[in-house]
């Protein structure tokens, strides 16, 4: 059995790694402290649920914009 080291051999890993190195994924997950805090000690309103909303679509946003380079990659 033959043992391999490079990320070629794991496509999972090799895909995995990048969403936790990506600036745009982390950028995007960082206000979601300020939005958990708010929903545990905030006041329970509309804006409450835009800024859920709203944290959701950046997220979204981001993860496409991630696998998006990652196909312009791999077409070169």
């Amino acid at each position: 059995m033959e043992s391999r080291g490079s990320v070629e051999a794991d496509p999972v890993g090799g895909s995995v790694r990048k969403f936790l190195f990506s600036p745009s994924i982390w950028s995007s997950l960082f206000p979601a402290v300020g939005v958990i805090r708010t929903t545990t000690s905030g006041p329970r309103d509309w804006r409450l649920i835009l800024q859920w909303i709203v944290l959701g679509a950046t997220v979204a946003l981001a993860v496409g914009t991630v696998i998006e380079r990652s196909r312009e990659a791999e077409d070169y």
